[in-house]
């Protein structure tokens, strides 16, 4: 199934990021820990993640050239998140160093029998955006523009300056946030966790929910869902299109990121033409070889790990 519309060819980034970044501390354990109890670890590690950045990440790997446009804080865990993404060759001419203000964190427990993991986060107020704080002249440098709708007032301010200049406009988001409404309306493509379209609707059923989302963006716009260890679906022109997830070489570690690299892999299929169905495969493709490691940006693949995957060399 084809898209009903087409990145723009002549652009300065293939993809341009607003939204999230982060420090993780992710800790391994052999079993989730029961309350009031004390549990060893396995593994701990610091790395970078946030839900754009990550995705950005992930693009430039497997070939794109992306520009990403955010807040981090002056403190070490921000000079740590900037300096990480700066040396994945992201262009971070547009980041924001906010002085005084901490960086966002997360802290991770993951059970090592089987990569899922517990996510415990924080984010300094201060490095909030309200809408006339917006990136200008940042959404028309990208084919696609892609955010995950934290300050939504200020995500459809760029979204609506994508929109007049026919880029592409696709959003990963996981949670309500207050004026969310207001950037529904000019999204292309939404792809979410598979609890949003829920709390979006209220609608229990998957399907249902789908539906009822889709009619709270564009005539055209397409939305869809992650579903854990059965893959991905979306919803299009009254059909829905699945594809099943891989199992991760080597076996899961760590699922962090993987929604993220989702993303990545979706949208390296829309910039190169691929239809729906390409689309998503590509998708679950590179969700599947990110879990192999630990941390949100640590060895997402490279295009031929991808291609290598793809034609079931594993």
């Amino acid at each position: 199934m084809r898209f009903p519309f087409e990145p723009p060819r002549e652009r300065e980034f293939d993809a341009v990021g607003f939204g999230l970044n982060a420090v993780d501390h992710l800790v391994v354990v052999s079993a989730y820990p029961q309350f009031d109890t004390k549990v060893r670890l396995v593994e701990h590690a610091r790395a970078a993640g946030g839900q754009t950045a990550t995705t950005l990440t992930g693009l430039q790997r497997l070939g794109m050239k992306t520009a990403y446009a955010g807040r981090f804080g002056s403190d070490d865990a921000g000079r740590f998140g900037l300096e990480e993404l700066r040396a994945e060759g992201v262009d971070v001419e547009r980041a924001e160093v906010v002085e005084g203000a901490r960086n966002q964190i997360a802290f991770i427990v993951i059970d090592a029998r089987t990569g899922e993991r517990t996510i415990m986060w924080d984010r300094d107020e201060r490095l909030t955006y309200q809408e006339y704080e917006a990136p200008r002249n940042f959404a028309a440098r990208g084919r696609v523009l892609h955010m995950d709708a934290h300050d939504p007032r200020a995500c459809a301010r760029l979204a609506r300056e994508a929109r007049a200049a026919s880029t592409v406009v696709t959003v990963d988001v996981d949670n309500i946030y207050d004026g969310l409404e207001e950037l529904l309306p000019h999204v292309d493509v939404l792809v979410s966790s598979k609890e949003f379209p829920r709390r979006l609707t209220g609608i229990d059923d998957e399907r249902a929910a789908l539906v009822a989302a889709k009619s709270l963006l564009r005539a055209d716009a397409i939305v869809g869902m992650t579903v854990g260890e059965r893959g991905a679906v979306v919803y299009h022109e009254g059909v829905f299109v699945e594809s099943p997830a891989f199992a991760v070489p080597g076996g899961c570690r760590d699922t962090t990121g993987a929604g993220d690299a989702f993303h990545a892999g979706f949208l390296h299929g829309l910039l190169r033409g691929e239809e729906i169905e390409g689309c998503l495969r590509i998708a679950c493709a590179v969700a599947a070889l990110k879990c192999r490691s630990l941390g949100a940006r640590t060895a997402l693949p490279t295009p031929r790990e991808l291609e290598r995957l793809l034609a079931g060399e594993g």
